[in-house]
């Protein structure tokens, strides 16, 4: 099975093999000794499909001979000077299926075979606090590459390296960069290895196709060129959390379901700027991956809940196996939806979104009318047409006596204001604090409804326990108590929607919808 470790580094380019100044990095922060290592022969082979899909998205993938951790590694980038290594000690020279899927949402089901094998001579130096503890390693690599690709060439260069151990402080890396930067070494210019090798050795990376390229007669500060820096993010977001949510890693789920609605609702409300033909079907595909994604967020919400609810009942209202019978609740819906969210994401429909979402940043279908538009007037059309949506389900819904109806009256009001809140994230860069107001009240109409719509959901889930229970022979008043505090508590929300509704307009009829 693989295991993961947040690997924390910094590469520098190093001009000359001489390292005699090592001494000088006493002194830097907490570092009071360095103790040399001796030397490391390593040998690895890096995998990626023939168009290097990997490696164009800052992920590299290996089977590593040689060291002390032999076997395949999954690398993908993580803010900062942070990556996530995934690896699992398999010798095979087949890429194991769990790291396979890991990348499919960067290879979009690509092919992966070895592109270029990279050995390097290693010299680690610890760097050791007063106790003799471990801070970080500094090595000095001899690297040389050898591209397995058609275009196959060889380079050789030296780098160095540090890297933190486990849960190190990050400040450590400015301190320790000081004193490179005194002795002459600066940043190296390539982000890994690979990278390097493959755009040294091949002639793929340098012939890159590059996405600005098909952007060229955006012109900066257009309404199209906003529309994609927002869409560009929210595709990399989506990118990125696929093996998190392959690994079950916490809130994951929820965080690609918002991405991915998120991505939906500005197609949507953008849709003048893009061509319909082109994003209709992805907005359809996106749909589809938040509602499959949904059956496990969903659960995740609604178990958190009634545990918590239940924990915070006294003794003598919890009446009969409550608890008991929520883990057995617990365990067969989970099961189900997770299953329901690995088989969408194993999908043909999947991959074909992912190829949709790569097109659609590769090659954007720009109406040139609209995205060549000022962004004032483009944003602000839409913003008011997202706007009267949420007011004329809003004025209705807080019109009507409480009961089912007003209850999916409200929820379709949410749905609304979610929409609002995510145009006017897409606009806030070009047209500011009005329209950032605006999305923050819309944010908290959304929130207040949602926290009401919980509620209804939470009462129909209790309703099913009590009858569970009830068919067993067992107490069904503990339900009963729980279905009663949710039953005020969206009384409560329901109070509290007004107010939030009156501030929302009070910054619609402000600047951010006036031309």
């Amino acid at each position: 099975m693989a295991r993961s470790t947040r690997e924390t580094e910094r590469k520098y380019a190093v001009p000359d093999t001489d390292i005699s100044w090592l001494s000088d990095l006493v002194g830097a922060g907490p570092v009071a000794s360095v103790a040399d290592q001796g030397v490391r022969e390593l040998d690895a082979v890096y995998y990626d499909s023939d168009d290097l899909r990997l490696t164009r998205t800052r992920a590299s993938l290996r089977r590593r001979t040689g060291g002390t951790d032999a076997g395949w590694h999954l690398k993908l980038p993580l803010p900062g000077d942070s990556r996530e290594e995934i690896r699992t000690s398999s010798m095979s020279e087949d890429v194991p299926e769990e790291l396979r899927c890991l990348t499919l949402s960067r290879t979009r089901g690509a092919a992966l075979r070895p592109v270029v094998r990279i050995r390097s001579s290693r010299s680690p130096h610890r760097l050791l606090d007063a106790e003799g503890d471990v801070l970080a390693e500094l090595s000095v690599d001899q690297v040389s590459a050898e591209a397995l690709l058609d275009d196959e060439g060889r380079t050789a260069w030296t780098e160095l390296e540090v890297e933190l151990v486990q849960d190190g402080d990050p400040a450590l890396l400015d301190s320790v960069e000081k004193v490179l930067r005194k002795n002459g070494l600066d940043r190296a210019e390539s982000p890994s290895k690979v990278f390097r090798a493959l755009t040294e050795a091949t002639s793929l990376l340098r012939r890159a196709p590059d996405a600005s390229d098909a952007r060229a007669d955006v012109a900066p500060g257009t309404a199209g060129r906003h529309v994609l820096a927002y869409t560009d993010r929210l595709v990399g977001a989506l990118m990125d959390l696929d093996p998190a949510v392959r690994r079950d890693t916490p809130d994951s789920v929820h965080r690609m379901r918002t991405t991915a609605r998120r991505l939906r609702g500005c197609l949507r409300s953008y849709r003048s700027v893009f061509d319909r033909e082109v994003t209709d079907p992805v907005r359809r595909d996106l749909k589809w991956l938040a509602n499959e994604l949904g059956a496990e967020r969903d659960h995740e919400v609604l178990r958190d809940r009634l545990t918590s609810e239940v924990r915070e009942l006294s003794g003598e209202l919890v009446l009969g196996p409550v608890e008991a019978r929520l883990k057995a609740w617990d365990v067969a819906r989970r099961t189900e939806a997770r299953r329901r969210t690995l088989d969408a994401l194993a999908s043909p429909r999947y991959l074909g979104l992912l190829n949709g979402l790569k097109s659609l940043t590769e090659a954007p279908p720009l109406r040139a009318s609209k995205a060549a538009g000022k962004p004032g007037k483009v944003f602000r059309k839409v913003l008011r047409k997202e706007y009267r949506r949420l007011a004329g389900r809003m004025e209705p819904a807080l019109a009507m006596a409480s009961g089912p109806e007003r209850d999916t009256a409200i929820h379709d009001a949410r749905k609304a204001a979610k929409r609002l809140r995510y145009a006017a994230e897409a606009a806030r860069p070009a047209l500011g604090k009005p329209v950032r107001r605006l999305g923050k009240r819309a944010k908290a109409v959304q929130q207040v409804s949602g926290a009401q719509h919980d509620s209804v959901v939470t009462r129909d889930a209790l309703r099913r326990l009590a009858v569970s229970a009830h068919a067993a022979g067992e107490p069904g008043f503990t339900w009963g108590v729980l279905h009663g505090q949710e039953g005020a508590a969206a009384a409560a929300r329901e109070r509290q929607l007004p107010e939030a509704w009156s501030k929302a307009r009070a910054a619609a009829r402000k600047k951010a919808l006036r031309s």
